[in-house]
């Protein structure tokens, strides 16, 4: 009878358990949780309205004629390709037919969820996007000005100079746009032919030379021409979703509830909740153990029989059955997470020696990730850039937008550089401390109208920063502190994932662009990675290494067995590759 009792309580509590968390499944915080996890991350950007490797999601609900072709395409984009899908066709050649990861394990609820978030995320009520065919050239345009590194010398909103000229209706400046066209490509060809356009703004911009592109094609200066020469035209207004716009919710609303709804469920407080609610079950059904206990003693030898309620909780053999399982369940479940966690250091954000501002550089400016961290491509390690990289640009900037002179100085005081004579200085490394500080005091001062208070104080801050106890003067290496660390037995190659995987770097690094100070975004744990492997579509069509090997799955994509192929396929889950 009691073991009844006991099973029909048990189950109604997991029920009531399993019931309280499905209300929650469908959530914005599942839904940015599913974003990430599920891989969206990888090709769609998070601000939902530019492109990455995908297009914007802001809006993405009104773009499909029915919703369920919408699901399958999430599911598995192949099957509405196969059938010629109409959408899903002009989608898959919008975006240079590089295959949508299919994600068949998704459920209708969570596909809801992430459909949540994509609108919450949005902030707006979306607009209809009629004349985005108008804007594809200058759109094209834009992501070229970033990723070929315009962006790194250019003001990206089109509002003054920076390092190069201001490039609004840059066009209209050259007489012969075949001119331009070779200027932009070799640059110091025209300066040795002594072109006289070209050599006056070599003069004009403190003789720093424009960066070569001699790769760039035809096509590609003539959409980031069409940027420049009309920048709000790349701001493409996103499809409206044809139901009720009061389904969409405001930047306030999202706020609301993604912070004090759905967070509640895996917060410390609901486990506590939960974990009073099971005791006060545990009690419940252990004062009626015990009270059917005393009506049988009494039956039995016609008196009553005491029960303490220290005699139900410690005594009783149902309580300490229960607690006992509830402890070791919970004991295995936090030990195990914890010692997971151990050394870990997600959400480390440390102080750096200069106050650099990725929010300034990669979001403002649109400086592209790989013009700092050139190594990225090309090498296991994405490197700290020396202090000739920023050299680049602060040869000309010599004034922050946030701190003024202060920590732009701490850049020249480090590699040697007079902003005020705009030279190196010679012999700087065997300078004294005295005369360093002579040379950029007086540069502090000027800059500050003549406030010694000023110019004395921020030097002090620039000695701080650049020396240690184990080094002495100012001069020589920026000693940046070391966010990202990963334990010495694991291997890991920047360029495998970023030129072959073209990974972008928020997957990993999060929005590096919204950061004022970079801090770990993703936990970096073998479960993290091996997840991707599992997920992640490999670049197979069209390489050759590929050709070479792995027959069998070029075979079964050709009879369309297989829509892709992902890293685990190919060996991505072998210990020996990240564990030599």
């Amino acid at each position: 009878m009691y073991n009844k009792i006991l099973k029909s309580r048990l189950v109604l509590a997991l029920f009531v358990f399993g019931f309280v968390l499905n209300i929650n499944a469908q959530s914005v915080d599942e839904g940015k949780q599913l974003f990430k996890d599920k891989g969206c991350a990888a090709c769609h950007n998070r601000n939902m309205k530019d492109k990455l490797v995908g297009p914007g999601l802001a809006g993405v609900e009104g773009r499909w004629e029915k919703k369920e072709d919408l699901f399958k395409w999430i599911k598995n984009p192949q099957d509405l390709l196969t059938a010629n899908h109409p959408y899903a066709t002009k989608l898959f050649e919008a975006n240079n037919k590089i295959p949508m990861t299919p994600s068949p394990g998704l459920t209708d609820k969570e596909i809801e969820s992430i459909l949540l978030y994509v609108r919450s995320q949005s902030g707006e009520k979306i607009a209809s996007a009629g004349g985005a065919k108008d804007n594809a050239l200058a759109l094209k345009g834009k992501e070229l000005f970033k990723s070929k590194g315009c962006a790194a010398c250019h003001d990206s909103k089109f509002k003054g100079d920076l390092v190069g000229p201001n490039l609004l209706k840059v066009s209209g400046k050259w007489t012969n746009k075949a001119e331009l066209y070779a200027w932009i490509r070799n640059p110091q060809k025209l300066l040795e032919a002594k072109h006289e356009y070209a050599t006056k703004l070599f003069e004009k911009y403190s003789k720093i030379p424009m960066t070569p592109n001699p790769t760039i094609t035809d096509d590609e200066i003539k959409a980031i021409l069409a940027y420049t020469e009309n920048p709000e035209s790349a701001n493409a207004p996103v499809a409206k979703a044809k139901s009720d716009e009061n389904e969409y919710l405001d930047l306030a609303k999202t706020k609301a509830v993604a912070t004090d709804v759905p967070g509640f469920f895996s917060s410390l407080t609901f486990y506590l909740i939960l974990f009073v609610l099971l005791l006060l079950v545990a009690l419940i059904m252990a004062y009626r153990v015990a009270k059917t206990r005393v009506r049988a003693y009494k039956d039995e030898f016609g008196e009553d029989k005491k029960v303490s309620v220290l005699g139900i909780l410690f005594a009783n053999r149902t309580v300490l059955k229960f607690a006992t399982f509830g402890f070791v369940v919970f004991g295995i479940y936090f030990t195990a997470v914890r010692g997971i966690a151990l050394g870990r250091q997600q959400d480390y954000q440390p102080d750096q020696p200069i106050a650099y501002s990725h929010k300034v550089h990669a979001g403002d400016n649109q400086i592209d990730c790989e013009f700092c961290h050139d190594a990225a491509r090309r090498s296991r390690h994405a490197m700290i850039p020396g202090t000739n990289t920023c050299m680049k640009c602060h040869k000309g900037i010599k004034k922050g937008s946030q701190y003024g002179t202060q920590e732009l100085t701490k850049i020249y005081a480090s590699i040697g550089f007079d902003p005020s004579t705009g030279k190196y200085i010679k012999g700087y490394d065997k300078m004294s401390q005295e005369d360093v500080k002579k040379v950029f005091t007086s540069w502090l001062k000027k800059e500050n109208k003549g406030d010694d208070a000023v110019a004395d104080k921020q030097w002090k801050n620039i000695v701080a920063s650049l020396t240690n106890e184990y080094k002495d003067k100012v001069q020589g290496p920026i000693e940046w502190n070391r966010v990202h660390n990963l334990p010495d037995h694991v291997y890991f190659n920047h360029s495998q994932h970023v030129t072959v995987g073209k990974i972008a770097c928020q997957e990993c690094h999060g929005p590096i662009e919204e950061m004022e100070t970079v801090k770990q975004y993703a936990p970096l744990s073998m479960g993290w990675c091996v997840n991707c492997h599992r997920k992640t579509n490999v670049k197979f069509e069209d390489n050759k290494y590929y050709d070479k090997y792995f027959a069998k799955y070029h075979a079964e994509m050709n009879e369309g067995k297989r829509s892709g192929v992902t890293v685990k396929d190919i060996g991505g889950l072998d210990c020996q590759k990240c564990h030599y």
